[in-house]
């Protein structure tokens, strides 16, 4: 058990990391290739990291986060376009993992 913690937060440091790295260098990096790492990164996340007793508030500060990823922050000057891209892909990254938190939640809703 304790080794499918490890890897889910490794998961979640490196798509930390890999958005805020791809949202400051997005011109840099392949955008389709870097989409796709954080999706499957969100989604070890959702399946690993994310324990029944933390759903709740999991899910409460994935939805502020993602909500803030729709700010117009790319109006601002010099750091809107580099802060909007960061915030793009941390969405890209969080976005999986609430679906599969989503879905386990209502799986056990199910159950009962």
């Amino acid at each position: 058990m304790a080794k499918k913690k490890g890897l889910g937060e490794w998961a979640f440091v490196l798509g930390v990391f890999l958005a805020i790295v791809a949202g400051l260098m997005s011109s840099l990096l392949p955008v389709g290739t870097v989409g796709l790492a954080l999706v499957v990164l969100g989604l070890v996340v959702g399946i690993l990291n994310v324990q029944k007793k933390e759903t709740a508030n999991f899910l409460v500060a994935a939805i502020a986060l993602m909500l803030t990823g729709l700010a117009r922050v790319d109006q601002l000057p010099l750091v809107g376009t580099y802060l909007d891209s960061v915030l793009g892909n941390i969405v890209m990254f969080v976005a999986p993992a609430v679906l599969v938190v989503s879905l386990k939640t209502v799986f056990e809703l199910g159950k009962d």
